[in-house]
């Protein structure tokens, strides 16, 4: 049932932009480290560059594991899980780097410019799917709108800065992230 892909081809390049979210997993080196899995969306924060590189914009919130874990080792999957049509999963692999949300290739997104802390790019060494038939069908009924929200009443209250040094300068596992 489960397929390893050579490449990211434009089938697949598809089937990921009709998904509504995916799940970045990154772990420590050290094994009492703390694992994280974070759901991230909507998809249009995510691009697909070539067929063995994806971008996503990384964007502030309440903590920082992923940055701090890449900065470590920058091992990263990424998942996408079908929650309506047929039954898919769908894994990429890599290794990636955090780039400045100063970086170029932020501008490709046309992000909302206060928000982003910064661009994860990876370089992707497996792409594999699998069959997805434990994944319940869902239905999409809407963004939720509390980020966007908090994301400009930081703005208007003077921006990110002094949240980002509280809350995103160290994993919770005491690794350095922001």
């Amino acid at each position: 049932m489960a397929k390893v892909f050579d490449r990211i081809d434009d089938h697949l390049r598809r089937w990921v932009a009709e998904q509504r979210l995916y799940f970045v997993g990154t772990a420590p080196l050290a094994g009492e480290g703390h694992v994280n899995v974070s759901p991230k969306g909507p998809i249009e924060t995510l691009a697909v560059l070539d067929d063995h590189t994806v971008a996503y914009l990384d964007m502030v919130g309440s903590g920082a594991e992923t940055i701090a874990h890449l900065r470590e080792n920058g091992r990263i999957v990424v998942m996408f899980c079908a929650f309506d049509g047929p039954p898919r999963i769908v894994r990429l692999h890599g290794r990636a780097s955090v780039l400045p949300a100063t970086d170029p290739l932020a501008a490709r997104f046309d992000p909302p410019e206060h928000a982003v802390r910064s661009v994860i790019r990876i370089d992707v060494e497996r792409i594999a799917d699998s069959c997805g038939y434990g994944v319940p069908l869902m239905r999409f009924d809407g963004k939720r709108d509390q980020y966007d929200a908090w994301v400009d009443k930081k703005a208007r209250d003077g921006g990110f800065d002094e949240y980002i040094a509280e809350k995103n300068a160290l994993s919770i596992d005491g690794l350095p992230a922001v």
